[in-house]
């Protein structure tokens, strides 16, 4: 939490007791950073709590320029990596529920490519041509599609970079067959027993689930060590069942309607059909442990702040939920230590 200094000029401070107010802020369910402030002003042991003894309390624009930096350093992200592996290190886990789930903001789309030509047409300036490369573009067939891609790289960081981040338009159906549309970004976590969170990812809202699974799949398995992968239908796709069991852990999912509709073919050994996977009655019995990643989504944006998002951007939406996901964690870990 050191601040960076570069150049001159008078050294940031208090950065600690900002991060942490900020932490206060999902924990209180704080709709904005002026609620935030005004809670600090009135209640003295939350403002000991967070490190201001004697202190005035920064302005506002102090709160929000240390959030930037937030964002931009993603504290968060290490923070929130930290307790885990301080946490869950050592702990065999038994199964990870993985799914993502709608992020609402107040945000606009960018623009299209088709929006970009519009307007460059409309400031007479036109598009730079490239220099042609010595060697064609490689086809998608050979390319293969991103999961195959996905499993051929080594690189996670390579991997999320091509995920689109910007703010985009999602559609999911719903249990009872309705199609319900946001705009904004999605959240996707891996959600361990005790509804504890260890990986969290945020994509743009048109990002398919799937596609972010073999991601989640390896930052998990570097942080913890599990047995069971446990997925809706939505992640149904026989790349991530492999990629699971190339990681030594059992992959649950459930069927996908898609698998089986498609008409007969004349050439069965070239195109063979593939039968939709089918559960025991144990593995039936672990998959209804997969309800404790939606018992975590509800409880971020009920009561950590993931559901009443006013900031803008990828960097500082992820940072917000972010803050919102570490508070959910250590609180599970104290409810578990009482448990226990």
């Amino acid at each position: 939490m050191l601040p960076l200094h570069k150049g001159r000029g008078r050294r940031a401070r208090d950065r600690a007791a900002l991060a942490a107010a900020f932490i206060a802020k999902a924990v209180l369910n704080l709709e904005t950073t002026r609620d935030l402030i005004r809670r600090l002003r009135v209640d003295s042991a939350l403002r000991r709590l967070c490190g201001w003894h004697k202190k005035a309390l920064p302005h506002e624009s102090k709160f929000s320029r240390a959030f930037a930096e937030f964002a931009r350093t993603e504290l968060p992200q290490r923070l929130h990596q930290a307790v885990i592996e301080a946490t869950q290190k050592g702990r065999l886990i038994g199964h990870i529920a993985r799914d993502a789930t709608a992020i609402a903001v107040r945000e606009r789309f960018p623009e299209t490519p088709q929006q970009l030509r519009q307007r460059r047409d409309l400031e007479g300036k036109k598009k730079p041509k490239g220099k042609k490369g010595r060697h064609p573009r490689q086809k998608a067939s050979e390319r293969g599609t991103r999961i195959q891609r996905q499993r051929r790289q080594q690189d996670v960081s390579a991997m999320l970079a091509e995920l689109s981040r910007e703010c985009g338009l999602g559609v999911k159906t719903s249990s009872q067959g309705h199609r319900q549309y946001w705009r904004g970004y999605k959240l996707h976590l891996d959600v361990a027993d005790g509804q504890i969170p260890i990986t969290a990812i945020v994509t743009g809202a048109s990002v398919h689930d799937s596609q972010a699974a073999i991601p989640l799949m390896r930052l998990t398995s570097q942080r913890v060590t599990y047995c069971y992968d446990l997925m809706d239908a939505a992640y149904d796709a026989d790349e991530l069942l492999a990629e699971s069991r190339r990681l030594n852990h059992v992959p649950i999912v459930g069927s996908n309607a898609r698998r089986g509709t498609r008409p007969k073919t004349e050439c069965p050994k070239a195109f063979p059909t593939k039968a939709a996977p089918t559960l025991d009655w144990a593995q039936q019995e672990r998959y209804k442990l997969r309800t404790m990643s939606e018992r975590v989504n509800a409880r971020l944006k009920d009561e950590f702040g993931a559901g009443q998002i006013r900031v803008r951007g990828h960097a500082k939406v992820t940072a917000h939920l972010m803050f919102g996901v570490l508070a959910l964690t250590v609180d599970q870990w104290l409810r578990m230590g009482r448990r226990e």
